[in-house]
């Protein structure tokens, strides 16, 4: 079977982004189906193709999958309308090979929502199946942070999610938040799967060189977040709290944010301002070097904004690259994550917007390494039992190879 698999934000193991979707695309492969995978340039991602772009894309086989790259630059930095019109530009090309590639499943995944339009069109003009995988609730999410009031643009996107969701055979969210908001449309459940993003095993417990970053000893607490930088992702609550450990007079714990975002220049600004020099910020480095960073630190940091709807409608990547490399995770807002570092002690859970509780809590992992350890195999335990990236990855493969059965 072939699947046409569109994805604007794709990248392979070689790129610092989200790698689900090479997984993905790798684990239908190894069922003896063939993908083609259809994405833009992201600055973050790296797709494995070196040629010259011929008429706006280039085509090449990385891994063994069949990868259409369009010349559209995307990156973090941009301000709305320039990623408005990435997405378009993305959305109107793909729509184009939606009914001109070979394909018996169309699949297309989120952000942004605009990647739904190809299968939109593959299904009403080209009687394709398609499947729609949501990874973060649009217009719900941006609405709720305020970076989208204008009510056209928001009932345009509202409109955009109810045709996607109707036009599509079968969904899948990432998150149980995001299963309830596809059936709160008006899909039914027995439509929609829960496959959340997985843990890596073999990447992150394989024989990963430990490493630290310059001016971090081997004697201080080493806590890192690794994504983006952006205002969905609160990181001011880390600078926040960096400021408390120095009130406290902590030099024993360091914390590492690695990553780039629209952010990242005003949190670095005023952390040299206010002199925290507690904390270091790193460029992206491709997955291999995370691996090795999380093999050198003590404790994976997972921040988000205090905005109700990420609560349990967001499926953070970082969150499953930290328990998958065996680190307790200290998380900073409620929700279906913090409910799982609860039940399976596995981390810190703490109340949002609370910087002296954030300090705190890493100060308890400092000063009391065996229970900091023993979270850490708590951490590594429930990723080998429910969060296997090849586990969820066959689910994922039958859900959408089924697709042509329905």
């Amino acid at each position: 079977m072939r699947v046409l698999y569109f994805h604007q934000h794709f990248s392979t193991l070689q790129g610092s982004a989200g790698t689900r979707s090479y997984e993905m695309a790798r684990a239908l492969l190894r069922e003896g189906h063939r993908v083609t995978m259809v994405c833009g340039s992201y600055a973050q991602g790296n797709t494995g193709l070196s040629g010259a772009f011929e008429r706006g894309k280039r085509r090449g086989t990385v891994d063994e999958i069949d990868i259409i790259e369009f010349d559209l630059n995307y990156s973090n930095e941009m301000g709305f309308l320039a990623r408005v019109g990435v997405f378009v530009k993305f959305a109107l090309g793909s729509v184009w090979l939606a009914l001109r590639e070979p394909a018996d499943v169309v699949f297309a995944t989120t952000t942004p929502l605009t990647a739904g339009i190809p299968g939109v069109v593959a299904r009403l003009f080209g009687r394709r199946p398609f499947v729609f995988e949501v990874r973060d609730l649009w217009p719900e999410l941006p609405k709720a942070m305020g970076i989208i009031r204008n009510p056209l643009v928001l009932g345009l996107m509202s409109a955009l999610e109810w045709v996607s969701y109707r036009a599509a055979h079968r969904m899948i969210g990432l998150s149980p938040g995001i299963v309830e908001g596809i059936a709160r449309r008006g899909v039914s459940k027995d439509r929609i799967a829960l496959v959340p993003n997985g843990c890596d095993l073999d990447l992150f417990t394989g024989s990963n060189e430990a490493w630290r970053p310059e001016g971090v000893r081997d004697d201080q607490l080493l806590a890192v977040y690794s994504g983006t930088h952006g205002k969905a992702n609160g990181l001011g609550a880390v600078l926040d709290m960096a400021a408390a450990l120095k009130t406290l007079r902590r030099d024993d714990i360091r914390i590492v944010l690695v990553g780039q975002g629209r952010e990242k220049l005003g949190l670095v600004e005023r952390a040299t301002r206010e002199g925290l020099d507690n904390i270091i910020f790193l460029e992206p480095v491709p997955k291999a070097r995370l691996c090795g960073l999380l093999a050198g630190a003590d404790l994976g940091l997972q921040c988000l904004k205090n905005v109700p709807a990420f609560y349990y409608g967001t499926s953070p990547n970082k969150f499953f690259d930290y328990i998958a490399a065996g680190l307790p995770v200290l998380n900073n807002y409620p929700g279906w994550l913090q409910d799982i570092i609860i039940k399976y002690d596995c981390g810190y859970a703490i109340p949002p917007d609370n910087p002296q509780a954030f300090a705190e809590a890493l100060v308890s992992a400092s000063e009391d390494k065996a229970a900091q350890q023993q979270k850490g195999i708590n951490a590594h335990a429930l990723a080998v039992a429910e969060f296997s990236r090849k586990k969820l990855a066959k689910d994922w493969v039958t859900w959408v190879v089924e697709t042509t059965r329905t």
